[in-house]
């Protein structure tokens, strides 16, 4: 993609990821798409988002695939990982060659299941406002390669309209707010997994396949995903297009 050809369509997506940022929006449909776009304008091969919950645990809330969601509950399960160490510390960590025994000394499990995942490189960055930290984001490269200053500053500047999105800025000082909106995001993403999971087994395909499927539908219904999943999960009659 050219410089002109990058920048204009830089400028149409936060022009839509802004307009998604709507009273009534839905949490998990953003940062999926926010996560797809993250791989477009970055050119790496996958993306992860993680929120932090109450208490302190990390949950994967949204992928560009579903082989990265696999490889964050992965990194979680072993309490180890880039992800692990920025969302501790709110510091960006990029650049790491996974198949550098030094490199990844602090996550050796993790990097070998990204290594078998066909990983060679990994960033992540923190999503924060201020000094707040309310989860990370985990990018991925299949090639060995760094990540440009450039690129990390856009990728940081993602990260933050994600953590604006999760917030929603008009409640970021009422504690009690933000822990309800994060539990909610977590909670939605549960539903998504069950429901996935229902589909995948009813239309004998893969989870990937289900999921995009399953998202393609509430996109086109105008259903939150968290509300449609709860339905085919209660069974309620009127989902032809998912039977």
């Amino acid at each position: 993609m050219s410089v002109m050809g990058r920048e204009q369509r830089l400028a149409e997506i936060f022009v839509e990821l802004a307009d998604s940022l709507i009273d009534d929006f839905d949490v998990i449909e953003f940062l999926q798409s926010l996560s797809c776009r993250c791989v477009e304008l970055l050119e790496i091969s996958a993306v992860g988002i993680m929120l932090g919950d109450e208490h302190g645990e990390l949950h994967t809330i949204a992928a560009s695939d579903e082989n990265t969601r696999l490889l964050e509950l992965f990194a979680i399960q072993h309490d180890q990982g880039p992800c692990v160490d920025t969302f501790r510390s709110g510091v960006q960590r990029t650049n790491i060659d996974l198949t550098d025994p030094k490199a990844t000394s602090v996550f050796p499990h993790f990097a070998q299941q990204a290594q078998k995942n066909g990983f060679a490189v990994t960033h992540a960055l923190p999503l924060r406002l201020r000094t707040r930290v309310v989860g990370a984001m985990n990018l991925f490269h299949t090639q060995p390669g760094t990540l440009t200053a450039e690129n990390t500053a856009l990728a940081q500047a993602l990260a933050d309209i994600a953590t604006i999105a999760i917030l929603q800025q008009r409640t970021l000082e009422q504690t009690y707010v933000e822990r309800d909106q994060l539990q909610a995001a977590l909670t939605s993403r549960i539903v998504i997994e069950q429901a996935k999971g229902i589909l995948a087994e009813r239309w004998n395909t893969s989870p990937d396949d289900a999921f995009n499927r399953f998202r393609a539908h509430a996109r086109s219904q105008g259903l939150r995903m968290s509300d449609l999943g709860r339905q085919i999960i209660d069974g309620v009659p009127g989902r032809s297009a998912l039977s």
